[in-house]
This record gives structure tokens, sequence and C-alpha cells, in this order.
């Protein structure tokens, strides 16, 4: 048995990991600063290796840390799963999952699911962080989320990813913009036209560029903007063609505030579930994700009964 090493050790470690400094761990742990860092200078000292490599004031795991990482998260997983389990015998989930989505996803989906699986589970706290898909990846490679849901497909080797389901972007106008009486966006119009874009690194701004490759070196980008409700303003006002998550516009659409183009550009896209392999996925992780799995099961039922539905009418 390695008596040296501590549950307190351990939660230092974790914080340092998820902090990245020790001053910001000390102040989630409740800690002074000089014990924070000598609670991790103990632990290194014990297991005899260094965790981090130290870049000025901040922290960041080395190859060993990385790897021991998960088995301390789980450790500490389990002490609080066996405390608990005197105060609720009953076995409800509980616990903190931070989960980074990107803007499409955490602004008109997650709250909405996130509200949903908090009814179910009350004692669980999720922790949402708002990011552009890039960043989001960034997130899970320095183990400081533990879910990610992006836009696209992850195409980094070190992290495990899942479609989760299927989302339509659409290009819009204003409606006293000439191609509204139209109600068509031509290839020729591409080029031409002044456009308000996601900023790079964004899972929309990725999608409109792999539609319009041929053309993208053309592109007149007018204005990059990081959130959505910027580009509908300024789509609104008549600064140029913007293209948005229907999601995100089928509030203006149906008032009228801005008008959908019909355009050959292929602008389906996936939503993915992202992980780092490394980290502990405990059990509040798990059902996190399977009632994320479930919701789009039930939503693509919804869809086909609409469907089905849709065309008996047309009868």
């Amino acid at each position: 048995m390695h008596l040296g090493v501590s549950f307190r050790h351990l939660q230092v470690f974790v914080a340092v990991t998820r902090a990245g400094t020790v001053s910001a761990a000390s102040q989630n742990l409740s800690l002074s600063q000089s014990a924070t860092s000598q609670s991790l200078a103990d632990l290194e000292k014990h297991l005899g290796v260094p965790l981090f490599e130290r870049l000025g004031k901040r922290l960041q795991l080395n190859e060993l840390g990385r790897r021991l990482l998960p088995k301390a998260e789980q450790l500490l997983y389990d002490l609080d799963t066996f405390v608990e389990s005197a105060r609720e015998p009953d076995g409800e989930l509980q616990g903190m999952l931070t989960v980074a989505a990107s803007a499409t996803i955490g602004t008109y989906l997650l709250p909405g699911l996130a509200g949903r699986f908090s009814e179910r589970h009350p004692a669980v706290d999720l922790q949402i962080r708002l990011r552009n898909t890039g960043e989001v990846i960034a997130d899970l490679l320095r183990l400081e989320a533990d879910l990610g849901l992006i836009e696209g497909q992850c195409r980094d080797p070190k992290l495990k990813s899942e479609v989760w389901r299927h989302d339509e972007m659409v290009v819009v106008c204003n409606p006293a913009h000439s191609l509204a009486s139209q109600g068509r966006l031509a290839d020729s119009d591409i080029p031409t036209e002044p456009w308000i874009l996601r900023e790079p690194g964004s899972g929309s701004r990725a999608v409109f560029e792999a539609a319009v490759r041929p053309l993208v070196e053309r592109i007149r980008v007018r204005m990059e903007l990081s959130q959505h409700e910027a580009i509908k303003q300024a789509v609104r006002t008549g600064f140029g063609l913007g293209c948005l998550p229907r999601l995100s516009v089928a509030g203006e659409l149906g008032r009228g505030e801005l008008v959908a183009l019909e355009t050959d550009l292929p602008l389906t896209r996936t939503f993915s579930l992202v992980w780092h392999p490394e980290r502990y996925r405990s059990p509040l992780w798990q059902a996190f994700k399977v009632f994320l799995q479930e919701d789009d099961q039930t939503l693509a039922k919804q869809k086909a009964t609409q469907s089905t539905a849709n065309q008996v009418r047309s009868l």
C-alpha cells in the first residue's frame, strides 16, 4: 500500500490540472497557495517523478500526468460515491460534469437539454462552456472538459468522436435585398455579394468554406463576427448575406425579418460528440451521453412522423 499518497494529493493534482495554475487551484479548493503548492510537490516526491511541465506560472501535464489523470479522477469519484451512498441509498446520480459546446449547440440546443437532464437528476452540476469548435477541441486536448459537442466532425486522432445529429445551414438576406424577391442564390452571385460570416475556427465558417471551396478565394467577406445574433443583426441592416444554422434563424424567418435563399450549395452538416479517451468517464458522463443520444432518436421519430403526416395531407 502506498500510504504516502492521500486523497488530498489527488484532489490537488486534479484541481491544478483543471485550473492550469496553483493560484487558481488553491482558490477552487479553498486552500492557501502555499499549501496547494506543497501538496503538489509532496505528490511528485512520493511518486518520484514530475507530473507537469512548468511553463512560467502555468502548469501543463506531461505524458505521465496525462496517463494518471483519469485514474486520479476515478479514485476521487469512487470516494465521493462511497460517501454519498451512505447519504443517498437509492444511488441517485450526482457530481459535476463539464461540457464544452460550440456556438450553435450551446446557444440553441444545449440549454434545453441541460435543463431537462437536471430536472431528472437534481443533484447533478452541469458546467457549460460556450466555445467555437476549435476551442472545444483545445479544451478536450488539455483535459479541461469531460465532453465536447461540436459542429462537424473531429479530425484530431487523439480524441474519440461519434455523430450525434444532423443540421442544416441556410443563406439569408435582408427582405429588401434584390435577391429576396428571386428567392434564390445563383452560383454567379456567390463571389459578387458581400458576406457576414463567423470567425475562422468556427464550425459554421468551416461548412461555408467547404461548400464554396472553388470560389473561397474570391469571397467578399465584409465582416467576421463571433456570435450568430450579431450576424443576424448585420444582415437585417443590409450589410450583406449571411450563412447561418437554420436553428438560429427560425424565428426571424417566421416573422419575415430575414429571407432564406435557395441554393445548390451543400450546407448540411453533422453535430458530433467528442471526448478524450484518457479522461475518466464516470457513470454521470455515461448517463448524459445516453440522454443526448436518446433525445436525438426522439427528434428523428418526430421528424419522420411529421413527414408522413405532410405526405398524407398532400394526397
